[in-house]
């Protein structure tokens, strides 16, 4: 009993000594407070000698406290993801590499978690992971719908997601850009030499920190200050050969140092810090890259880069015709935009996975969204899209009142979210997911300008709306699940993303033309100022129209609210209460898409001098003109009322317009297909336009057709004998064979 005393008091005192020393092992060996019970298996790992504990696997109903201190990067994974099962050994090591890091160079060795040498202390940044698949609610809540899905926390609230290259150059890249803003100027300049994913060690050199600053202190002061960190200087010139201006480590910057270093520190912290940042450069070579199954998914799928790639067949006619402009824009976009091609002979699982329709295919690639491009396959109109294309990178911009009618000089359509200090993380996320569909359509910025609100009479946040030319269309859903409603806002976006007078092209005519009654100005750019004059009419016949129309649908609703006002009244007056209810419920719809809707655009009477004129019958050198059509009952308008030519003038627009849109139209329309064409389409559209009487009367026509030919069959049919009773009998005579 006493011996047992006197172990346990000396027990006692080693742990202190070992403790008050600084030695890194200490920290590793735990006595367990009774022998008896098993301790957990041990999953820690060894990194450069140093005992490493594993990455915390945060649960679900814990993580809003585990991460309510400090800066926390979080893996959200599935342990069935494939990218997951590869990305592992990469997110290991690098925590175990920042872990056993120095943030402070040239110090002591100790690293124990008291120790400001210790990383997770100094810079209170920790690694952890998510299980998306047994903790699906909590990644569900902080918007991770993809894995694996990095996200940086910081005091429990989230700051930002990791997009780049899911690699070790990417994510430290990452962290050091984090670890720069905790501690300014304590990275290296230079960046860091990373080990490969599960090295078990790696010799780092000593960083080369901040530059000089200029000296503040006498020179007698700055020689006593610079004795301290000589060797610190002299072992970086042996490994990296900086320049003669080298300084101390930022470990000269710790508060209990001598005089010396805080007189150094003081000098240092006045430094601009700068920050490593991932210098790739998409397309170095300027050449379009040849994209197997393997790296479409390193290159593409895997990383946030963007891509514009083609997928084809060497025998395809149309692939091979548009060869050489695809190779022309892979120079254009050197350094720009990432380039690529897919040969779907050779690689025609990865193709069927990509689901073409046809070859060529051109996708434009952000991750793992994709977005189809649909427009010419010219040179200059590849290159018009790709430069586009090339801000989606950058995601939403934020502009000020100044940035943006600078934008409005250059862009036609704009669509401009305003948010304010309450807006949350969940609705920055929904808003960066349009970027990708609105490229080579319109341009998205966000603003937080209260000059802007003020113009625009924002009064509640977050709003979006679409500015064109200068004339604001609101999106009219406010609760925060409509504003998050991807496919909802996308849908609204589709409505209005063309400019109030396009040009129509053959990539856009789909959209212009059908389902509406367009007004079409044939212009000619060879004569400048009548072509200018002619978009000026157009788009002034445009506006007032528009103007006109919703002053009238107003009218029209209130005309509808006043009968509907004067029947409850009636109804009360007469205490008539079937009456009243049957008032209060009529519904006023106030939906203007039951009207057919009447477009404006113009056209290029040069470009499309031939389907002009086999169209609409007109000789685009005759002159400027503008003619009004309606593609789904396959007629239109060129003249006015008194039997002229319209032309791109605003009064005769105008003039003509509400004559045409009359039901029916007070001025007789053309065909734009021949008599038998027309013949067989007004059949079809009797079909659509009535599909049951259509029914009832194919139904008829069979039946009364199948009655008919069974009758002339019936009629027709013979025997194999035939009883004739005037003979009387088989053989013509009588049965006996007697005669009377």
């Amino acid at each position: 009993m006493r011996f047992s005393s006197i172990s346990l008091l000396a027990t006692v005192l080693v742990t202190t000594v070992f403790a008050q020393g600084g030695d890194p092992k200490v920290d590793a060996v735990v006595a367990p407070e009774n022998p008896a019970v098993e301790s957990e298996p041990d999953t820690s790992t060894i990194f450069n000698g140093v005992k490493v504990p594993p990455i915390p696997e945060i649960r679900g109903d814990e993580f809003d406290k585990t991460v309510a201190d400090g800066y926390w990067f979080v893996k959200h994974h599935s342990p069935y993801c494939p990218h997951c099962i590869s990305i592992a050994p990469t997110w290991q090591t690098l925590h175990e590499f920042y872990y056993t890091s120095k943030p402070v160079p040239g110090s002591s060795e100790d690293t124990s978690k008291t120790s400001m040498n210790n990383f997770p202390a100094y810079y209170n940044f920790h690694f952890g992971s998510l299980d998306c698949i047994a903790f699906g609610s909590t990644c569900e809540a902080h918007d991770v719908h993809s894995w694996p899905t990095f996200i940086l926390y910081k005091d429990g609230v989230q700051q930002k997601r990791f997009s780049g290259a899911k690699d070790m150059a990417g994510l430290s890249a990452f962290v050091e850009e984090v670890l720069e803003t905790i501690k300014p100027g304590s990275r290296p300049v230079r960046g860091l030499k990373l080990p490969q994913p599960g090295d078990t060690s790696f010799e780092q050199p000593e960083p080369t920190l901040a530059p000089k600053p200029a000296p503040v202190a006498p020179a007698a002061a700055d020689e006593k200050a610079e004795k301290p960190i000589a060797p610190a200087a002299k072992e970086d010139a042996k490994k990296d050969n900086p320049p003669k201006d080298v300084v101390a480590p930022a470990a000269a910057a710790n508060v209990g140092a001598s005089k010396a270093t805080t007189t150094l520190s003081s000098s240092v912290l006045k430094a601009t810090p700068v920050k490593a940042k991932p210098t790739a450069t998409p397309n170095p070579l300027g050449t379009s890259v040849s994209l197997t199954a393997e790296s479409f998914q390193n290159l593409v799928t895997m990383s946030q880069e963007p891509w514009f790639i083609k997928f084809y067949a060497p025998w395809c006619h149309h692939c091979q015709a548009m060869a050489p402009n695809w190779v022309q824009l892979g120079k254009e976009m050197k350094g720009k935009l990432n380039i690529g091609e897919v040969n779907c002979d050779a690689e025609s699982r990865l193709c069927k996975d990509v689901r073409l329709r046809g070859y060529p295919t051109i996708l434009f690639f952000v991750g793992g969204e994709r977005v189809e491009y649909e427009g010419l396959r010219g040179l200059g109109d590849f290159v018009t899209y790709a430069n586009k294309a090339i801000d989606v990178g950058g995601g939403v911009k934020d502009v000020s009142a100044v940035e943006f009618e600078e934008l409005e000089e250059k862009e036609e359509v704009i669509f401009v979210y305003f948010y304010d200090h309450a807006t949350t993380s969940e609705d920055f996320a929904a808003l960066e997911r349009l970027t990708l569909s609105l490229v080579g359509h319109a341009k998205l910025v966000k603003t937080n300008s209260a000059t802007l609100a003020e113009r625009y009479k924002i009064t509640t946040w977050p709003r979006l709306l679409v500015s064109r030319d200068g004339r604001p269309t609101y999106y009219t859903a406010l609760a925060p699940q409509d504003m998050r409603d991807f496919r909802k806002v996308l849908h609204w976006m589709q409505s209005v993303w063309l400019p109030i007078v396009p040009e129509l092209t053959a990539s856009n005519s789909r959209e212009i033309m059908d389902g509406k009654i367009v007004v079409l100005g044939i212009l000619t750019r060879d004569h400048a100022d009548e072509f200018l004059m002619g978009k000026k009419e157009l788009k002034s016949a445009a506006l007032e129209w528009m103007d006109k129309q919703t002053l009238r649908f107003q009218q029209e609703r209130q005309e509808l609210r006043d009968a509907k006002q004067l029947r409850i009244e009636e109804a009360e007056d007469r205490n008539d209460q079937r009456a009243l209810r049957a008032a209060k419920s009529i519904h006023i719809n106030m939906d203007m898409s039951e009207r057919k809707e009447v477009g404006f655009a113009w056209v290029d009477g040069v470009f499309w001098e031939r389907w002009i004129r086999t169209t609409y019958g007109i000789e685009a050198k005759e002159g400027e003109k503008v003619i009004i059509n309606d593609e789904d009952n396959r007629r239109y308008w060129d003249t006015t009322i008194t039997g002229n030519y319209i032309i791109p003038s605003r009064t005769s627009i105008l003039e003509t317009l509400p004559k045409v849109v009359d039901s029916p139209p007070k001025i007789k329309p053309k065909s734009t297909i021949s008599s038998f064409e027309k013949f067989f389409f007004d059949i079809k559209m009797a079909v659509t336009g009535h599909p049951y009487l259509a029914t009832g009367l194919i139904l008829g026509i069979v039946l009364a057709a199948f009655t008919w030919g069974r009758g002339r069959v019936r009629r027709s049919k013979g025997g194999f004998f035939r009883l004739d009773d005037e003979k009387g009998g088989l053989l013509g005579g009588n049965a006996n064979g007697k005669v009377d």
